[in-house]
């Protein structure tokens, strides 16, 4: 009897005193007519000014937590918030089991979630084994050889926007990682600093305003953005500015990580963020019971990837690493990764070849992940010293790829953020024959800008993607001009004489794929590529 009663009673003490994270979510927001009539207590003026660019129209989601509610949840016995969102409507929370299921006696509560899924009561069986803890910000291999950043912005051709003078400026990139010291002292970063394009930060983690602190992965990962060192490193989008916050804790996994992120994306849309880059990844934590399992990975059930995808319903683009698990048992993409807005980057090698540590896709439901490659093999990056040498890792192919869009946003700053996820995505090289290893493929960000140049020219190549016609508008002054589309071997597959007042061509008699122009006028050549779909 004495073996049952220590069982019942080791029993009886799990449930009773063990610490179990939670999510609590709100059934209301009972001011929120007064926040919507009133946008400048919720956000900036230039957050507001994206949304009107965009035609975001305001929601509840944008309206604060109800602070009677979060101080009622606070003050209530053995618990401690670690984190709120107001996007979601909840609270982080951490307690024994039974004080955080006493949260649902309050009747503003409407439900109770626990990291910990066999907690749920209407949680189904899992059935899939949970994986180990990863931690992929950390999966990075460093040689201190000085070497050259060119060929991760020619592969995208990223140099074609900075010829034009488009390198970031105007653009304001929220970076969410776990570090950044040396960033006000190392020298690759001066420039950033001289110029004040370090607008800010916080550290989620410790709750204060210190960010140049933590784990270096952070400072690597800026340095490929706003890096800037003759000869040795020029970042993506060397003219942006940029924000940084700390969301996760190099020391442990756990899911308030996923909080914090959404905390600090909240913070980012408030600031008016335009591009949000993230090389951090969630799947396996510290505690198996809080781990997510593949089925997981579908972009809606994650609290990070519900985050990430309300922060693209705000007009902001978020681009995220892929993970580096390629080589591991479960190879899959992490979250917010799986978020279907995402912009999820995996890694090649300098000659264009998957790198074997990327993650793959599909997600769980089936869709392409991850979404374009970019360098992330041997990326040129800085350390918290200013050396400059190289590291291995989706960390820096996701920075690479973000500070080339916010180039890419510059030059066309009416487009919204999926009208910019859009082009990034049709330039892509496999973007006609995806896979779930390179995903579309890697952009191409000098076609895309010439492709669109046009658009804000005498000149106009549209729709393209096309399904039956192509219109060829160019000024009035070309009377007459002969158009040749070839195939992408060089067969000539039609050819039509033109005006300005009968520029339409039929493509209807072409099959699906890439296909090239070259329009001939007096005075005029154009070439380009169309997509036939």
């Amino acid at each position: 009897m004495k073996k049952h009663y220590a069982f019942l009673f080791l029993l009886i003490s799990t449930v009773m005193f063990s610490q179990e994270d939670a999510w609590v979510y709100f059934n209301a927001k009972p001011n929120a007519q007064t926040y919507l009539d009133s946008p400048l207590l919720m956000l900036s003026q230039r957050a507001l000014d994206r949304r009107t660019n965009q035609n975001i129209a305001l929601n509840i989601t944008d309206v604060p937590l109800e602070t009677t509610y979060v101080n009622q949840v606070t003050g209530s016995t053995g618990i401690t918030v670690l984190a709120q969102s107001k996007w979601l409507n909840a609270l982080h929370v951490r307690g024994t089991q039974v004080n955080v299921n006493a949260l649902k006696s309050f009747t503003f509560v409407d439900k109770v979630v626990f990291a910990d899924k066999a907690l749920n009561t209407t949680s189904k069986k899992v059935i899939e084994n949970r994986i180990a803890a990863t931690n992929d910000k950390l999966k990075t291999t460093i040689n201190y050889n000085y070497g050259t950043s060119a060929n991760q912005i020619q592969m995208l051709n990223g140099q074609v926007l900075h010829q034009q003078n488009y390198t970031g400026s105007g653009k304001i990139i929220a970076v969410l990682d776990s570090g950044f010291p040396g960033v006000n002292t190392a020298q690759p970063f001066q420039k950033l600093r001289d110029n004040n394009q370090i607008l800010g930060g916080y550290n989620y983690v410790s709750r204060n305003a210190n960010f140049y602190t933590g784990d270096s992965h952070g400072t690597s990962v800026l340095s490929t953005m706003g890096g800037y060192k003759e000869n040795q490193l020029i970042g993506t989008a060397p003219d942006a500015s940029y924000y940084l916050f700390i969301t996760e804790n190099g020391a442990s996994e756990n899911p308030v990580e996923e909080s914090l992120w959404v905390e600090a994306a909240e913070e980012a849309d408030r600031l008016g963020v335009d591009i949000i880059t993230t090389s951090l990844g969630y799947f396996g934590y510290d505690n198996a019971n809080y781990s997510h399992v593949y089925s997981d990975m579908n972009g809606t059930t994650n609290f990070i990837s519900r985050g990430a995808e309300i922060a693209f319903s705000k007009g902001i683009i978020v681009v995220a690493s892929a993970g580096n698990e390629g080589e591991q048992t479960e190879k899959h993409i992490g979250s917010p990764a799986d978020a279907v807005s995402v912009i999820t980057v995996g890694a090649v090698t300098a000659s264009k070849v998957k790198s074997s540590f990327s993650s793959i896709g599909p997600s769980y439901d089936g869709r392409i992940k991850p979404d374009v490659m970019a360098q992330g093999t041997a990326a040129v990056v800085s350390d918290v010293s200013g050396n400059i040498g190289t590291a291995n890792g989706t960390s820096f192919s996701c920075p690479i790829m973000a500070g080339t869009i916010a180039c890419l946003w510059q030059a066309y700053p009416s487009k919204t953020n999926q009208e910019i996820r859009d082009m990034v995505i049709q330039s892509s090289d496999k973007y006609l024959t995806p896979n779930n290893n390179y995903g579309y493929g890697i952009p191409n960000f000098g076609t895309t800008l010439e492709v669109e140049n046009f658009v804000n020219s005498d000149f106009k190549v549209y729709p393209n993607p096309a399904r039956t016609h192509i219109v060829f508008s160019f000024s009035n002054t070309v009377n007459n001009a002969m158009v040749s589309i070839y195939s992408v071997l060089g067969q000539k597959v039609l050819y039509k004489k033109i005006t300005e007042g009968n520029s339409v061509v039929s493509v209807e008699s072409l099959k699906s794929g890439l296909y090239f122009y070259t329009l001939d006028a007096d005075g005029l050549h154009k070439t380009g590529k169309i997509i036939k779909q």
